[in-house]
């Protein structure tokens, strides 16, 4: 469909607005020339898609930022993030002119790239060209959740939209297919994505690598879909995000042609402008050819009034809303209380899972199953818990009652993701920046590399979101090394600020999640077992609360040597010590669930006389670097192969025999039989 120029639209665009796209883009260009560093050419080419949709459709008060019910707007397209900073400058945001000069500079107002939770009005962290996209999914899916729960007949607490604006690298990407599909499975109609179709990208014109009828493809993913023409065009693209506002049963794309580096001589048009400044002379001319003052900066009084108007107006609308909450929150303080809109909502009582933990202490099973058990339980005292799998909810045990997320149909708690493992964490990250919701997503753990970027952007951000992946070691078996996980745990544990705990039995699975329910300072990843795992007891479990560590079976002070291993490999250090035990060597186990804590408390001078023997199911990589001069690290080094999992295990030197035969190695006590292992 396209949005066809109307008499009015033929008016063109008026002095005014005119004026006011100039603003942005020399805003950009001053900004991109003072740092000598950025991406002048989206800012420059959509500058009126920025002004058109701030001055009339974007609701939000830059007085309060964090309004829970303002619009939501996300640059996916983060490199060009002067068109943002130009914005916020212009619409009263605390962002003055000397952040703008000292854009790019450490310690700056102004990064690169836009990072949620430094700079006011910036709603996520983009730049892996995509997320901003999915994220925005996910923004658009908490709205329609959150509205479905809190809003009643006397208060409408929850009623904004959400708006993307999107690139050629951000459609090409394969996570905005996957999040655009769900988003359009889910009937999504308070979501508008703008694409900026400059065709342009670093190394040339876009058509060089990608030649996609977009507008077909969001049209088949069941999108409400608009063209504009003429990027500069104000009432073309007035009326077609007036048109996006006006569609609540589907997600909308608006498709619109726009001239990057517009306004630059010898550079529009062109890839030079995409990624440097334009130089001295070329920003010379651009203001000899736009009629432009040499003042850096400058932001003319009529722009500025008009964009005061605007930000009033939107202030006003905060002031009823407030009003209106305040109400709400007297009359309903169940919901008040358990779907918080301004932040994520802290778990009302882990005691049920306490009181879990102690239930199946001594109970033989999978931590996964162990898991589900945590989950149901804590969702019945959590309201806001919500989440699901990557189609994996009957193998990771992820469904909690409560009902399936559906098109039309947002009351739920379930939410299936499909076998989009890179958008469902994008998207959880989303429903986090939202508040209101408590997101978690699951899938195997081998498959965490399908969502990595996004997890990573979870710590960057510090977002409460919660991972389960199940299907921890080679111990999948059967389905082979494509299935089974070598290097991710390590890999997991190497993401500044991700919390990867990984429980030994049914109780620790428990204390696992309740303590991953309280974390709301960042992610946290559960790493589970497919196979069953005996229970080791309630004793010590408060021990892994402080250290991340619990011992099992004989005091460390009375052993002849440590055996130290995380989740089921906690069971085969066990059967190691029963070996030892034959040989008249008193053996201690130590769970370690989360070995990030327990190398934080462990003061580096202080080397036990004892040595440990570490394990597990992996790269040995990081247990290395633990280890001390007298210790020693059974792993792997090579992947797995296709087999009942207790005989691939074995096969790969994760036995009993194994383990014992190199903690008496470390006794100096061999029996001259080389350990099996290959770490």
């Amino acid at each position: 469909m396209t949005v066809a120029p109307s008499v009015e639209d033929e008016a063109r665009t008026d002095e005014l607005d005119l004026l006011a796209l100039n603003t942005i883009r020399f805003l950009a260009a001053d900004g991109v020339q003072a740092a000598n560093s950025g991406h002048p050419g989206l800012p420059l080419g959509a500058a009126g898609i920025g002004w058109t949709l701030w001055s009339r459709h974007l609701r939000h008060d830059p007085a309060n930022p964090n309004w829970p019910d303002r619009d939501r707007f996300v640059l996916s397209a983060g490199h060009g993030s002067m068109l943002l900073y130009a914005l916020l400058h212009v619409f009263g945001y605390d962002l003055p002119a000397d952040e703008l000069r000292r854009f790019r500079q450490l310690g700056s107002k102004t990064p690169g790239h836009p990072e949620y939770g430094h700079t006011p009005g910036v709603e996520t962290t983009t730049g892996p060209l995509g997320q901003g996209l999915a994220n925005a999914v996910g923004m658009a899916l908490a709205e329609r959740m959150l509205a479905q729960r809190c809003n009643t007949d006397e208060h409408t607490v929850v009623d904004h939209r959400v708006w993307v604006l999107a690139g050629d690298g951000c459609l090409m990407e394969g996570i905005s297919h996957e999040a655009a599909s769900l988003a359009g499975r889910l009937g999504l109609g308070k979501l508008a994505v703008i694409f900026d179709d400059n065709n342009i990208t670093i190394d040339g014109p876009a058509q060089r690598s990608c030649a996609d009828d977009v507008e077909a493809r969001f049209t088949a993913y069941g999108w409400h879909v608009l063209r504009v023409e003429d990027g500069n065009n104000v009432p073309a693209l007035d009326r077609a995000f007036a048109a996006a506002r006006e569609n609540e049963d589907r997600p909308t794309f608006i498709r619109v042609k726009t001239t990057i580096g517009y306004g630059a001589p010898g550079v529009e048009g062109t890839s030079k402008a995409h990624g440097s400044p334009l130089g001295p002379q070329t920003l010379a001319a651009m203001r000899a050819r736009l009629d432009w003052p040499d003042t850096e900066f400058h932001v003319p009084t009529a722009v500025s009034d008009t964009a005061l108007a605007a930000a009033t107006q939107g202030g006003a609308a905060r002031a009823v809303w407030e009003q209106m909450h305040a109400d709400w929150k007297e009359a309903n303080p169940g919901l008040a209380q358990h779907f918080p809109l301004d932040r994520v909502p802290e778990p009302a009582t882990v005691d049920v899972l306490t009181q879990l933990s102690g239930e199946v202490a001594e109970s033989t099973m999978a931590t996964r199953k162990a898991s589900g058990a945590a989950l149901t339980a804590l969702a019945e005292v959590y309201p806001g818990l919500i989440g699901g799998s990557a189609d994996l909810a009957a193998s990771t045990n992820t469904a909690i009652p409560g009902g399936d997320i559906a098109p039309g149909d947002y009351a739920g708690r379930t939410i299936h993701f499909g076998i989009r493992e890179h958008a469902m964490a994008a998207v959880m990250n989303g429903i986090a920046l939202h508040g209101g919701l408590r997101p978690f997503g699951s899938t195997f753990l081998v498959f965490a590399d399908y969502l990595r970027p996004a997890l990573r952007l979870s710590a960057l951000m510090r977002l409460p979101v919660l991972y389960l992946f199940t299907h921890d070691s080679v111990h999948v078996g059967e389905d082979g090394p494509t299935h089974q996980p070598i290097e991710q745990l390590e890999s997991l544990r190497l993401i500044p600020g991700l919390t990867v705990l990984r429980p030994a039995d049914a109780a620790e699975t428990a204390l696992a999640w309740e303590l991953a329910a309280a974390n709301l300072d960042g992610p946290t990843a559960l790493v589970l077992s497919r196979q069953d795992l005996p229970g080791l007891g309630a004793a010590g479990l408060e021990d892994i609360r402080v250290h991340g560590a619990r011992t099992v079976r004989t005091a460390l002070d009375r052993a002849d040597v440590v055996l130290g291993a995380s989740g089921s490999e906690v069971a085969l250090a066990l059967q190691a010590a029963d070996l030892l035990a034959e040989r008249g060597v008193d053996a201690a186990v130590t769970s370690v669930m989360c070995r990030e804590w327990l190398e934080a408390a462990r003061d580096p001078n202080d080397r036990p006389e004892t040595p440990t023997v570490w394990i597990e199911a992996g790269v040995p990589t990081g247990w290395r670097a633990l280890a001390g001069p007298g210790d020693a690290v059974v792993g792997l080094s090579r992947f797995g192969e296709s087999g009942p999992g207790p005989q691939v295990a074995e096969h790969l030197g994760l036995s009993a025999a194994a383990v014992a035969e190199t903690a008496l190695r470390t006794l100096g006590q061999s029996t001259g039989k080389p350990p099996d292992s290959d770490g």
